[in-house]
């Protein structure tokens, strides 16, 4: 894998994306897991029944977004997964996105899931957390962060996701700026994309292999999570494939010294 990242650095040096850092390949060939990690299972949905659990999840945002609109007819719970849509109805694109505001929301731990990205561009698949704070003050600590632990951009590549950190929403809004991870095969089947966020850092994994660790705009507050299949930009309309699907199969968040019940 190491042997990939000079490659990746050289063709993505010049690659015209704004706000995006070259490609780099795991920083080890070192698998983790969150139990390796120290961590406890705390909370998790792997989205039984049919339908979303309304103790857990909510629809997010439903109504106009973008070139699209967010409609609870893009969201499908079947056979153990939670489907978010894409596709065309009555000359709108609708797609689908869910979050647990107000349900669950929490700092620091081990967040995770488990999911099969979309097939087409333009439109894109992202899992991450959100802060109720972010547009209220510029100080992360006190006001958190937008912190993207997975998007997944097929304009960048195919094997390829994309992590980043944004917060201070306003006319002073900051960025890490795109973070890529490479990794042979991301965009067929199931992987799994986290984020340990700790009082000192955020560090993105994919398929349990660490890609980046962050050191700066660490959110200290609580934190919700949401999943979204986002409509695409005017200028990327032409490279969907619809209808389209993010599947995920599970969300997971662990703990360390989690009390006994």
């Amino acid at each position: 894998m190491k042997s990939t990242h000079a490659v990746l650095l050289f063709v993505f040096l010049a690659w015209p994306c704004l706000a995006q850092r070259p490609a780099q390949g795991p920083m080890s060939d070192e698998r983790y897991t969150p139990e390796k990690l120290g961590y406890t299972l705390f909370w998790e949905d792997q989205f039984e029944g049919d339908a979303l659990d309304p103790t857990k999840w909510a629809i997010r945002g439903e109504g106009p977004r973008g070139t699209g609109r967010i409609s609870k007819e893009a969201i499908e719970v079947a056979d153990g997964h939670l489907t978010l849509k894409a596709f065309e109805k009555d000359g709108e694109i609708l797609t689908g996105m869910v979050g647990t505001q107000g349900l669950f929301e929490t700092h620091y731990g081990y967040f995770e899931c488990r999911a099969q990205l979309q097939r087409g561009g333009g439109i894109w698949a992202a899992f991450w957390l959100q802060s109720p704070l972010v547009s209220a003050g510029e100080d992360p600590a006190e006001f958190g962060a937008e912190i993207d632990i997975m998007e997944f951009f097929r304009k960048l590549g195919t094997d390829i996701v994309s992590h980043n950190v944004h917060w201070a929403y306003g006319p002073n809004q900051q960025t890490t700026h795109g973070m890529q991870s490479y990794l042979k095969g991301v965009s067929e089947g199931f992987h799994t994309f986290a984020l340990e966020w700790t009082e000192d850092s955020y560090t993105f994994f994919v398929d349990g292999y660490k890609f980046y660790e962050v050191k700066q705009a660490i959110s200290h507050i609580d934190q919700y999570i949401i999943l979204s299949m986002e409509p695409p930009q005017k200028e990327e309309m032409h490279k969907m494939l619809l209808p389209d699907e993010y599947i995920i199969d599970y969300v997971r968040v662990f703990k360390k010294d989690v009390p006994e019940k």
